[in-house]
Formats: structure tokens, C-alpha cells, sequence
């Protein structure tokens, strides 16, 4: 770029600025003895003719033109190259004319000294020439250059035209991308509250194909168990089968001798006698209904008395074997069941006290009893919620209509309670264990329900539902428990039927699910709540570990939950893990207020609950 540069400056002068001055000093020394030439011969000759002065103007003109040509002004010199430069005629007269001025002015005009000044100025103009050409070409470079940048800068706008055209699309495409960017957050967010709620959905539906599978799984254990039974019958029933043949056999063969040795006694057969019309079974029923009574009072006390001893654990306890009252139960367990085909011709004021007999019989097997009485125990759950209807045989002649009667589903407020308690009992089918669960939740909203469900120390009934494997049913269940929780007369006891170790061992497992659902939480610590507040039940709570269970909860619950936390809270402080400033708002108020309005808190949103 340098080089370039450096080739478009104009050539340096030829003359340097010393060879001007000594040039300068010679013209105006030769001007100035010209000038004294021409007063001496002013003075000399007078009358000299006129044509001496165009001669004499002519040299003049000469050396002033050549003195005002000086290289500075190069348009000058081109003006004075005609005074030395004379057409021919011109010439013959200035010779002529010569040797006259010579011979006037010989002694002071020194005509070489001229001629060299104008051979030296020649050369300067040649210079002077040569330098104006190249000023001339510089300039002509100069031209094409502002040509060149001329068209440089035409593009230049017209780049920056499109540049700020550029921009502006830019501002536009940037604005659409912002709002693009908004929209795709909001669809981003939108797509990802549904992945949010489709992943709770397939939780759900997660736990409850692991319940129905869990359920499946003992479905499964129990037909196998029942097939084995079936082919244990079916042996049985093949070896009756032989039997009753082998009976017929012998019936017949004496049949037949006894009509060969009454053959000849003449008299008539009295076949008709001995083949008596069977009479029907309702009149069997209504003759010893007296019996029925004597049972039912028999029943009345055994339950009333079992009762009694279950409520009050200070009675001295009867020395009979450990196993004793099981194994008469096991016994007449059977033939309970089979009694209910003939509860419709009963009356119908006995049937609470057979229910209650059956409730208590069950009460009394344990878990080893109950698996060889699984099928007895079953039919005696489907019986009680289906209900049993009577069909007269053709035999019949008091009855042609079927009667029927119904446990579960009875308007007999008594009767369907302990119906239900049966059918949690017995009942492993889920549909009919929460429509049971249901009707008792609707049932303990009266004080005759919550009374029924103490008097009957149903409370373990419930429990022994309340495991993982019937998620589907915790909620209902914790639904009977906010029932009797409830700030009513029956608070205190519930809560001592509540305070066993069966009990806690059950809320522990539950605390510890992690699948477990936050509401299924908020209604478990509110009963818990309500137990913490017994001083007695602190041990049971530190046996099963449940402070650090809770304390481990607290830690990892969601702030949002406000209820839960503060329903943990108040179990640690009734339990003495929590301190009251934890609890307190500002760490030193009256924390008597802050448990008062909490309470009050807890017990609106059990109604909540509850409702």
C-alpha cells in the first residue's frame, strides 16, 4: 500500500533551491546593468531612433518575462517563449539593429554573459516542462484515484443501506423469536403440568394393579387351597356315593324278603302308612320355635357375657384351656352357616341375636384357625351381604311363596351394623369391602353407630384392613377412624381402644410407605394427633419408632402442605421432640394460645374431613 502511495507522488524537481536563488541574483544583476545602460545612453544620444526602444522594450519585456518565469509559475514561462523564439524577419532585423545597440552599449552590455542566462533558462524550462507533465499525469492519477474512491464510496452506502435494512429485519426476526420463545415456555410449561398429572395417573394406576395383583396373587393360593379341598370332597363324596349304593342294595334285598315272608298273610298292605307325605320344614320350624327361642336366648348371654369380659379385663378369667374357647367355636362355626338357609322362616327379631353370635364366634379364631375354615368363613361373609332367600319345596302345603331375608342390606339399623362387622370379617373380595367400609363410614355419623362400633370392640376389625396390600381401602378406613375422632363423648374410648400395640404397629408401616398419598398422610397424623395427647400412649409411639418416623417426614414434606406439617408438629410437641419455639411464630409468645387455635384448627378441618 506504501509503494502504491508512493508511486502517485509527482517526480522531484530538477532545480534545486540554491541553483533559483543564484539565478534569481544573476537576472536581477543583469536587470540592473541593463537598467544603467539605458540612463548612459538616454544621456549619450538623445536622438536615437525609434526604433531602439521595441528593441530595447523587447529586452525588457525579455528579462522581466524571464524574471517573473521563475519556476513557481509554470503558465508564465509558457508566455515568455515567444520573446525568444522570432520569426526570421524578426531576426534580420534585430541583427541589423544589433550592431548599432553593441556599438552604443559595447563598453557595458555583456552579450554572452545573455546568452548563457538564456540557455541556462532554456533548461529550466525544459525542467520546468518535464516537472508540469508530471504534475499533469499525477493529477490525472489523482483523478482516476477520486474516480476509484468515488465508486468505493457509492458501494460503501450502498452497503450500509443494506446493512440498516439488515438491521431492521434483524430487530423484527429477534422480536418474533422472543415472542416464539414465550409461546414454546408456555407450551413447554403446559406439556409439562400433564406429563406432571399423567405421571401421578400412572401411580395410581401403578398401585392399584400392584393391590390387584397382590390380591390376584392370593386369589390364586386360595382356589388352589380350595381345589385340594374339592378333590379331598369329591374323594369323600365318591366313597358316600359307594356307600349309599351299598345301602340301597341292602334296603332293597330286605325289602324284598320281608315282602316273601308277608306274602301270605291275607290283609291289606299298608304301604300308604309307612310311605307318610314328608312333611315340609316350616311347620318343623314354626312347632319348635320354642327351641329356637331357648337358643337365642343362649346366644344373647354367651355374646352379652363376652362382651362384658372384653370391656372390663380386671373379671377373673375362667380356668379352661388356651385353646378351649377356639376350638368350640371351630365347632360351631359350620353349623352356624348352615343355619342361615332357614333364617327367612325365622322371626325377624332374631336375627340381630344370631348375627351378633356369629360376630363374636369369629372373634374368637385366630389366624391358624381361620385358614382350615376358609371356605366355611367365606360362605358365612356372602351369605350375610347377598342375603339368603327360601324356596318352598313341592312338598309344601302351608308355603307357595319364596321369603327372603336380607343382613347387610336391612333397614334394621342394629342388624346392618353387626352385618357389616361380619362382612369385614370374612369378605376378602375388594367391591364388597368397600361397599361395607362405605356404609359403616354413613353409619358412625349417629352416636347409636359410634356406640354399636365400641360396644362391638370393633376397632381391630377395621385395623386389620388398614395394610399397603389394600391401598384402594386405607382411605376409607382413615375416613371410620376421623369418624370417632371426633370432639364427641366418644372420643376417649375410642382413642383406649385405639392404644394398642397392633394398633401402632400398623400406623408405623403405613408412615413408612414412601408411595403413600399426601392425603391418605394429613388424615393418619390427625388420629395420630389425638393420640399423641394421652400420656400413656407415649410409649407406644417410641417402641415402634414413629417420633424419628415423623421427624424424618417433617424434614422431607413439602412446605405447601401446611396441614400435614402442622399436624407433625403437634404430635412431636405432645410428645415432648419438639420444642415450643419451633412451634411459636415469633419464638418467646404464649404457646397456650398458639396449641389453642391449632386445636381448634385440627378439629374444623377433621369436620372438613369428615363432611
Amino acid at each position: 500500500m506504501a509503494d502504491s502511495r508512493m508511486s502517485l507522488q509527482p517526480a522531484s524537481p530538477s532545480v534545486t533551491l540554491l541553483e533559483k536563488r543564484h539565478y534569481n541574483k544573476a537576472l536581477r544583476d543583469l536587470l540592473r546593468r541593463i537598467r544603467d545602460a539605458n540612463s548612459q545612453l538616454e544621456i549619450t544620444d538623445e536622438h536615437i531612433d525609434d526604433e531602439v526602444c521595441p528593441v530595447q522594450d523587447s529586452y525588457t519585456y525579455l528579462y522581466t518575462e524571464t524574471d517573473v518565469s521563475l519556476p513557481s509559475h509554470l503558465i508564465s514561462n509558457s508566455c515568455s517563449e515567444p520573446s525568444f523564439v522570432m520569426s526570421g524577419s524578426a531576426a534580420i532585423k534585430q541583427t541589423k539593429r544589433k550592431p548599432q545597440n553593441t556599438s552604443l552599449r559595447s563598453p557595458n552590455v555583456f552579450p554572452s554573459e545573455v546568452h548563457d542566462i538564456y540557455e541556462e533558462l532554456s533548461e529550466i524550462y525544459q525542467k520546468l516542462q518535464q516537472e508540469r507533465m508530471s504534475q499533469q499525469e499525477y493529477s490525472l492519477q489523482l483523478k482516476r484515484r477520486e474516480q476509484s474512491l468515488l465508486e468505493k464510496e457509492e458501494m460503501l452506502l450502498k452497503h450500509q443501506a443494506t446493512l440498516s435494512k439488515i438491521k431492521d429485519v434483524e430487530g423484527i426476526v429477534h422480536e418474533k423469536l422472543r415472542i416464539m420463545k414465550a409461546q414454546y415456555d408456555v407450551e413447554v410449561k403446559q406439556l409439562s403440568d400433564a406429563l406432571k398429572e399423567k405421571i401421578k395417573e400412572n401411580k395410581r394406576l401403578k398401585s392399584s394393579f400392584d393391590t390387584l395383583k397382590e390380591m390376584n396373587d392370593t386369589l390364586k393360593k386360595q382356589l388352589n387351597e380350595v381345589s385340594e379341598q374339592n378333590k379331598k370332597l369329591e374323594s369323600q363324596a365318591r366313597k358316600v356315593q359307594s356307600r349309599l349304593e351299598n345301602l340301597q342294595r341292602k334296603q332293597s334285598f330286605l325289602t324284598v324278603q320281608k315282602s316273601k315272608e308277608i306274602a301270605q298273610i291275607v290283609q291289606l298292605p299298608k304301604p300308604q302308612n309307612v310311605e307318610k307325605k314328608p312333611v315340609s320344614i316350616k311347620p318343623k320350624v314354626f312347632n319348635n320355635i320354642q327351641v329356637y327361642k331357648l337358643v337365642t336366648i343362649l346366644m344373647d348371654w354367651l355374646s352379652e357375657s363376652e362382651s362384658n369380659r372384653g370391656r372390663d379385663n380386671s373379671l377373673p378369667m375362667d380356668k379352661l384351656p388356651t385353646n378351649y374357647l377356639q376350638e368350640k367355636s371351630a365347632k360351631v362355626l359350620p353349623v352356624i352357616v348352615e343355619q342361615f338357609q332357614w333364617m327367612p322362616l325365622v322371626n325377624s327379631k332374631l336375627h340381630y341375636s344370631f348375627m351378633r353370635f356369629s360376630y363374636w364366634t369369629l372373634r374368637q379364631l385366630d389366624n391358624r384357625t381361620q385358614s382350615t375354615l376358609t371356605s366355611t368363613i367365606r360362605r358365612l361373609g356372602e351369605e350375610t351381604f347377598k342375603g339368603v332367600i327360601y324356596h318352598p319345596g313341592e312338598e309344601s302345603v302351608l308355603e307357595d311363596k319364596p321369603r327372603s331375608v336380607a343382613f347387610f342390606k336391612s333397614n334394621n339399623f342394629p342388624l346392618r351394623f353387626i352385618s357389616t362387622l361380619v362382612i369385614l370379617k370374612t369378605v376378602t373380595q375388594v367391591d364388597y369391602l368397600a361397599q361395607a367400609l362405605d356404609s359403616l363410614c354413613m353409619d358412625l355419623k349417629s352416636d347409636e353407630g359410634r356406640s354399636l362400633f365400641l360396644e362391638f370392640q370393633a376397632v381391630p376389625v377395621v385395623v386389620d384392613l388398614l395394610h399397603v396390600s389394600n391401598r384402594g381401602l386405607i382411605s376409607s378406613i382413615l375416613d371410620i377412624l376421623l369418624q370417632l375422632s371426633m370432639e364427641t363423648r366418644f372420643l376417649q374410648p375410642f382413642l383406649e381402644s385405639c392404644s394398642t400395640e397392633s394398633f401402632f404397629c400398623t400406623c408405623a408401616t403405613l408412615l413408612k410407605d414412601s408411595k403413600i398419598d399426601v392425603p391418605i398422610l394429613e388424615k393418619l397424623s390427625i388420629v395420630l394427633q389425638k393420640l399423641s395427647k394421652v400420656r400413656s400412649n407415649k410409649k407406644l409411639f417410641e417402641i415402634f419408632s414413629i417420633p424419628q418416623v415423623i421427624q424424618e417426614l417433617q424434614r422431607t414434606s413439602n412446605p405447601e402442605h401446611a396441614f400435614l406439617v402442622i399436624n407433625l408438629n403437634s404430635i412431636l410437641f405432645h410428645l415432648g421432640f419438639a420444642k415450643t419455639k419451633a412451634l411459636s411464630p415469633t419464638g418467646s409468645g404464649p404457646s397456650i394460645m398458639f396449641f389453642t387455635l391449632l386445636s381448634y384448627f385440627l378439629v374444623c378441618r377433621n369436620k372438613w374431613y369428615i363432611m
